[in-house]
Parts: C-alpha cells; structure tokens; sequence
C-alpha cells in the first residue's frame, strides 16, 4: 500500500471534509477571490460557459463551484429516445450488472445491494446497467436527470469519505458502497431507475432540488425518506442534484428497459450527451 494510499485511511474524513465546507462558503472578499482565481488556473476551469462568467461576482467558492452555465451551453440530445448523460466529468466505469457485482476498477467491484444499502431495491438491477461519472473540480457540478422520472425514496447511507479521483478508485476495495452517499429511487415509463450521489474527502456536499441540502449533516445510521404521493416529477435534462464541491454519480437501469452505448474509461462527458437508449 502506497503512503498516499495509506493516508486515506488515516485521516479524519468528516473533520476535513467540515472544515472544506467552512472554507468554501468565506465571503472574505480577498481570499475567495483568490481561491477562485486558483481553481480556474490550475484546472482550466472554462468560464465563457457560465451564466456569469465574472469570478469575482460570486460571493463565496461554493457559489462559484457550483455556478450555473449560461443557456445553451448545454443541450439534450436531440433523439428523444436516448437516455442522456447525468453530468459533466469523465465515465469511470460504465457496462452491465453481472451477478449483482458493479465494476469499480481492475480487481475491485462491489455489489449493487452494498451499494444501495438496500436488497429489495438492488433486486431490480439483476444484470442490468450502470454508469459511474467522475466529476473533476474543473467540470460544472449540477447533476442531471438522464429520463423523466418521479421520485419514490431517498436513502442516506453513512460511511466513509475516501477520495474518488482515479487514483483512489483503482487502490481502495469497494470505495463507492463504503462513502457516505444519497441514494435516489426514481420510477419511470420503463421502469426503476436509480442515481446515487457518492460524496468523497473535502467534496461529500450533495444538495437536490426537491429537499435542499441532504449531505452535511453526516449520518451515523442510514436516513430514509418516502417521496411517494409527494408529487416530485423531473423532466429528462433537467436538473436533479448539486455536489457543494464534486465527486461521483452512478447511475442503475434495469436489465431489458436500456441499452447503455460503449464507453472507454476516462472518456470525458458532457451533461445532455447521449449515453444509450430507452428500448421498446
């Protein structure tokens, strides 16, 4: 085990990560600006695409991070039949659910029941699809909706909040069923579908547009909420979620409802693209 790897399992993860969350909501004029101007250099963060493409008019970094893109900067694909991509990031991984193990890495997987920390929920994606986006801190941060659905149930799993870059993803077993997550049941005209919103060290805020923010406070024991009758409908493209700094989105489909398309690892993706389509 590498130190760098060694480390993540050392550090106090929901302390840094609260301290993170303190830091990015500074309005301290001269220092956010300055923590702005660093991100968008050392990333190359592209403002032309946002709304305000002024860093200085956001009044603190979570403002700026999680920055809203100016119209048409991104576009559903035009097919409507096509499942679209939930974010902007690059594909970690994305393929078929086989015997209810996920992919995370070569000679990592976890199995979708750990991951949803549900088995009846898991049940329904019995080798069907996934996709997992990693959201760099360059990339636009809201989540999209990749088909219309309504909301059934939100579950808050507890864990851990290792980081999800690339390098923690190949060394870390079972990272993404071990991080503190929110785990969205949606039912749609195919069927179920899931988006789980993974959090990760200094990057474990996730908001969403019906409820606000969900992730702080951590949970110490899982937190389920029943949507049902509660009228939450979301249009395909629109959007569902925010990462307070970013990490992963993975995504669940039944076996016989989609047909995921052919990603390499590390293929970058923009939200609205096309990643596969509805079948029937």
């Amino acid at each position: 085990m590498s130190p760098k790897v060694a480390l993540q399992y050392l550090l106090p993860h929901r302390l840094l990560s609260r301290l993170a969350y303190g830091v990015a909501r500074s309005t301290n004029g001269r220092f956010k600006d300055w923590l702005i101007a660093l991100v968008i250099r050392k990333f190359g963060v592209d403002m032309s695409e946002a709304a305000d493409p002024e860093p200085r008019n956001y009044p603190h970094f979570n403002a700026f991070f999680t920055r809203e893109l100016r119209p048409g900067a991104r576009v559903a694909d035009a097919d409507p039949g096509t499942l679209l991509m939930p974010a902007d990031g690059k594909v970690s991984q994305a393929g078929r659910i086989e015997a209810g193990r996920i992919f995370q890495a070569k000679g990592q997987s976890f199995t979708a029941a750990e991951l949803l920390g549900d088995e009846a929920m898991a049940a329904h994606y019995a080798d069907g699809w996934f996709a997992n986006v990693y959201l760099s801190p360059r990339d636009y941060h809201r989540v999209h909706m990749p088909w219309a659905g309504t909301l059934v149930e939100t579950l808050h799993v507890p864990g851990r909040l290792f980081t999800v870059a690339p390098w923690g993803v190949q060394a870390i077993p079972r990272l993404f069923a071990r991080n503190e997550r929110l785990v969205c049941h949606f039912e749609t005209d195919f069927g179920p579908m899931c988006s789980v919103m993974v959090g990760a060290m200094l990057v474990s805020g996730v908001e969403t547009v019906w409820n606000g923010v969900e992730i702080p406070a951590y949970a110490n024991t899982p937190i389920r909420r029943d949507w049902r009758g509660k009228g939450v409908t979301l249009a395909r493209f629109a959007e569902m979620a925010r990462f307070n700094y970013g990490s992963t989105v993975i995504l669940l489909f039944p076996r016989d409802a989609v047909e995921l398309d052919s990603f390499a690892t590390e293929t970058q993706t923009r939200v609205g693209q096309r990643l596969g389509r509805v079948l029937g």
